[in-house]
């Protein structure tokens, strides 16, 4: 075959450290605008990206050249250094790891409305569980103890 053909559609969740409600309403729009100006740098395509004061969620195409811990430790190191120099947040950071669930085509519109939904879901349901319950939908093997470290 000549050539590679892929669609490498990625759910991604991460929170800020200590699950602390840095990101404001007034700033939120801001960082996510520039994450995805960092995944777009990186080759990949931001499809949505949402979340609360607490936590981001991204649903992105990665090319098949980028491997995704290294899109993550891309995204989240310059995300947290423009909050620090250009926001001046300086106590601001994110958790040490994230959570990245494959969408397959037919998935994406209703994951797209789900991270759309993210203020109102979490007037109802907390950070913790609804990470959980990723990790079960997707059938990830998880240790609790060390979800949350």
């Amino acid at each position: 075959m000549a050539h590679s053909y892929t669609k490498l559609v990625f759910h991604i969740v991460f929170s800020t450290k200590d699950r602390v409600a840095h990101i404001g309403r007034e700033l939120k729009p801001r960082l996510l605008a520039y994450m995805g100006g960092i995944l777009r740098e990186l080759g990949c395509t931001p499809i949505t990206i949402g979340g609360t004061a607490d936590h981001v969620h991204i649903l992105a195409i990665l090319p098949p050249t980028a491997a995704l811990s290294d899109v993550m430790r891309t995204v989240k190191a310059n995300s947290s250094k423009w909050m620090h120099e250009q926001m001046g947040r300086h106590t601001f950071s994110w958790q040490a790891g994230y959570g990245a669930f494959s969408v397959s085509r037919s998935n994406v519109d209703s994951v797209t409305s789900y991270i759309a939904s993210q203020e109102e879901h979490h007037k109802r349901t907390a950070f913790h569980d609804e990470f959980i319950a990723l990790l079960k939908k997707h059938g990830v093997e998880y240790d609790e103890r060390y979800v949350w470290a």
